[in-house]
């Protein structure tokens, strides 16, 4: 028998498993500590998430198989509307970006191999039907037209730009990606016009990697660029456009749109051009449902109530199946949809009898001229009033708390020295931007722990001697002063709000608005003194409670009813003036209905964000061109700084620097979502060459819309800043700030402070120019300068829609009399 040989076998596992405790023999009062703070569940759950759950192989593979089916169904629905024979068509823009380029010339290179059905259906639209991929497409040839531009990417489904081999992108061609790239756009194509001109054609590959790198800098995504001379690549591109699913723009597909293929007018308008009159449009309805109770924005033309919405025939249809729908056509067409009570009106404002305010009846506030000193806050100081100094701080033993200072009625001292004991027991207000001294409390310097500077013992002289200067010297030393003034933008840049005052303008009637605050981000702001300055129309305006909650609604309404994409009908409009037969703009003409309370006015705020190309910084409330979705508006927007405060109060912005980032505010009206915004102004004639039909726009920022606010208070500031003239420690005499006694009582309430982050307040006043002596926590610097922050609430201008090319107007600059900003 042959020996067996052992064969050594390791253990499993190198890990020792013990027996469990078990718990059975545990104590009542263990059992009692492992218990507390549970909770009972008498129902059995799953606590675990779906990704902490083990699924089976069969349950991941039927999870798979419904996000496929889901996405697979979201993408028929997308697509449905352009397949069938009536299938909506394809909207392609093809933009020129060169002066060589000819959008027109491109659209029949790029058809030319294909069997293709032509149809005009306009100037600028060409409808063809692609038997080959059962779709058609529908070409809108643009021409250098900043306008038509805009207009046409507005409604395409696809973007076709033409670059050239011979010539560079220009200034206007540049403009015309910014601004399209900037109101968004859907899926872009690049292709490159004469390519076979370029000799040798070994050079040819070098010059498209060219183009393909400038393009990509705007749009990423472009793989390749596409020649028209190539039959290769004009049967891809019709192959994309016929097969791809098209990007889409969010906020464009939140609403019901079309791109009008066909007006008419009423047979009486070519004698009576005054009067309003029913105008018929047609065109195939994308986006969202088309409800017959919205109103709509038709282009430039304005806001318009619909009468009635009927079928229209098919551009596809066949001769005879065409003729017997014009037979029944003429015999009535089928109405698709009709307005209703719910309809919406045309008025912007509440009536006069409604007010959209709280309810609340709030007295009249008294006349500046009953008052005896400036608002602070929310109270009037008198100038015998000593209340609007700091409460003195006690003199109490070291590691006394605020509990134990309570019990102590006076001065408590644990040595020999006034200064050693001395507490503030105030604690600094924590913000999330550091904050200036300008801005009031928060942004003063702490670290130096106050002494008593008004009622409390003091080591400097109460009064002293003082001889005012003569006139001629004080004049001498006043210019000498303001002799280092620049121009106003780059004042405003290095000294922003500061202002001064001429010598013989009174202060308190100059600045009678104006109030004081503590912090410009946590004090309250009292709305009664502005009241007597609102606007007529104030009251009247929009107000939303809850934006998200009537937003959700708004967007939800459009998901249900009307008719359906991808319909072609009649539009009747009710009430068009007979006059725009005359206006018709050689671009394209676009309709979008507008979501519930868009037509209303209220408090709009955009995001803006000047170009850093911009050579110049931008003025507060000058004229502007402002795009935002389907609308554009003329408007005098009012500057303020971003950002969200407590007592949403926001400091007003004379000038926006280039690179820079603020919030537009003007009234205008509502656009429900976050919009992309293109931002106008007129430019120089250079440009105009370039865009005969808009000469005067220059795209100069771009922004998003926020949400309305007639609430969000811009605060207007102005610094009056004087020279420290004398200082002996802590006691400082100030000039150059009043030129009176009046004024030093008038202002005495509010808190001074210097840029280093010193403050104090105005003791009293020496002579009678306007000198005074002011008490600081700490000695300042003699190159410092003494400053005090007033403020008045702005209130923002109203917009009008845009009407084709800009009325020569006064510019506004906005200098107010009495004071050099």
């Amino acid at each position: 028998m042959a020996p067996t040989t052992e064969v050594h076998h390791h253990r499993s596992t190198t890990k020792a498993l013990n027996k469990s405790f078990k718990s059975r023999h545990a104590t009542k009062g263990l059992l009692k500590d492992l218990s507390k703070g549970k909770v009972e569940d008498r129902g059995k759950r799953n606590t675990k998430s779906l990704h902490q759950q083990v699924m089976s192989k069969i349950d991941r593979r039927h999870q798979a198989r419904r996000k496929q089916q889901a996405k697979h169904q979201e993408h028929s629905k997308t697509t449905s509307i352009f397949g069938g024979q009536d299938g909506a068509p394809r909207i392609v823009a093809v933009v020129p970006l060169t002066e060589d380029g000819d959008s027109v010339t491109a659209i029949r290179k790029l058809n030319a191999e294909m069997e293709a059905d032509v149809d005009t259906t306009g100037a600028t639209a060409l409808t063809i039907r692609v038997d080959r991929f059962k779709r058609s497409l529908q070409y809108i040839a643009v021409k250098r037209d900043l306008l038509s531009a805009l207009d046409a990417c507005k409604v395409a489904d696809f973007v076709m730009f033409i670059l050239s081999p011979m010539q560079e992108v220009d200034e206007s061609g540049e403009l015309l990606i910014r601004a399209v790239e900037g109101q968004g756009v859907s899926t872009v194509f690049t292709v490159v016009q004469g390519l076979d001109q370029i000799d040798p054609p070994k050079r040819r590959p070098q010059v498209v990697t060219s183009l393909k790198s400038y393009i990509s800098h705007f749009f990423p995504n472009q793989e390749r660029l596409h020649s028209l001379d190539s039959r290769q690549d004009c049967a891809n591109i019709i192959r994309s456009l016929c097969t791809s699913t098209p990007k889409g723009v969010k906020w464009r597909e939140d609403r019901s749109w079309m791109h009008i293929e066909d007006v008419q007018w009423p047979e009486s308008s070519t004698g009576n051009r005054s009067s309003n009159g029913e105008v018929v449009v047609t065109g195939v309805v994308r986006g969202k449902g088309l409800v017959a109770n919205r109103l709509i924005q038709l282009g430039d033309w304005g806001i318009f109530q619909i009468e009635r919405i009927t079928a229209a025939s098919s551009l596809t249809l066949k001769k005879r199946k065409a003729e017997e729908m014009a037979i029944d056509e003429r015999s009535g067409p089928a109405v698709l949809a009709t307005p209703d009570a719910d309809q919406d009106d045309l008025a912007e404002f509440a009536p006069d009898d409604i007010k959209m305010g709280d309810g609340n009846d709030f007295a009249v506030s008294e006349t500046p001229t009953e008052r005896k000193g400036v608002l602070l806050d929310d109270h009037h100081y008198f100038s015998d009033d000593e209340s609007h100094l700091p409460d003195l701080p006690k003199r109490l033993p070291r590691g006394t708390s605020a509990y134990q200072a309570a019990w102590f009625l006076g001065d408590v001292s644990d040595s020999g020295s006034d200064d050693e004991g001395a507490m503030n027991i105030d604690t600094d207000l924590t913000m999330e931007a550091p904050a200036l001294p300008q801005d009031g409390a928060e942004g003063l310097d702490h670290r130096i722990i106050a002494e008593p500077t008004e009622g409390g013992p003091s080591e400097y002289l109460q009064s002293e001697m003082f001889l005012d200067p003569s006139p001629n010297e004080e004049a001498d030393e006043l210019a000498a002063y303001r002799s280092r003034k620049k121009n106003e933008a780059e004042e405003d840049l290095e000294f922003p709000d500061e202002i001064e005052l001429l010598p013989n303008v009174l202060a308190r009637e100059r600045l009678a608005r104006y109030r004081g605050l503590k912090s410009l981000r946590s004090s309250k702001w009292e709305m009664d003194e502005d009241r007597v300055y609102e606007p007529e129309d104030w009251n009247r305006l929009l107000r939303i409670a809850d934006y998200k909650g009537a937003k959700s609604q708004a967007v939800r309404e459009a998901l249900v009813g009307g008719v359906p994409p991808g319909t072609r009908v009649h539009i009747h409009l009710r009430d068009v003036p007979l006059a725009l037969q005359e206006d018709v703009s050689p671009g394209p003409l676009t309709l979008f209905s507008l979501l519930r309370q868009e037509h209303k006015r209220t408090v709009m705020n955009f995001s803006m964000t000047l170009n850093s190309d911009y050579p110049q910084p931008l003025k507060s409330k000058e004229e502007l061109i402002m795009q935002c979705g389907p609308r554009r508006l003329v408007i005098h927007p009012l500057f303020s700084q971003t950002g969200n405060t407590p007592n949403n109060v926001h400091k007003f912005e004379r000038y926006l620097h280039p690179g820079r980032t603020t919030m537009a505010t003007f009234i205008a009206p509502l656009t429900w979502g976050s919009v992309p915004t293109l931002f106008f102004k007129r430019s120089s004639i250079a440009t105009a060459t370039s865009f005969p039909s808009a000469p005067s726009l220059e795209l100069i920022a771009t922004g998003t819309s926020q949400p309305p606010d007639q609430g969000r208070v811009i605060a207007k500031r102005v610094i009056l800043t004087g020279h420290p003239y004398k200082i002996h420690k802590k006691l400082v005499t100030v000039r150059y700030m009043f030129f009176n006694t009046e004024d030093v009582a008038w202002f005495k309430a509010l808190q001074l402070w210097t840029k280093r982050g010193r403050s104090g307040y105005i003791k009293e006043s020496l002579g009678t120019h306007g000198y005074f002596k002011a008490t600081f926590d700490a000695r300042i610097n003699p190159q410092d300068s003494v400053g005090v922050s007033l403020y008045k609430r702005v209130f923002p201008r109203g917009a009008r829609p845009w009407r084709g090319m800009l009325e020569e107007g006064e510019v506004e600059d906005g200098r107010e009399d009495g004071m050099v900003v």
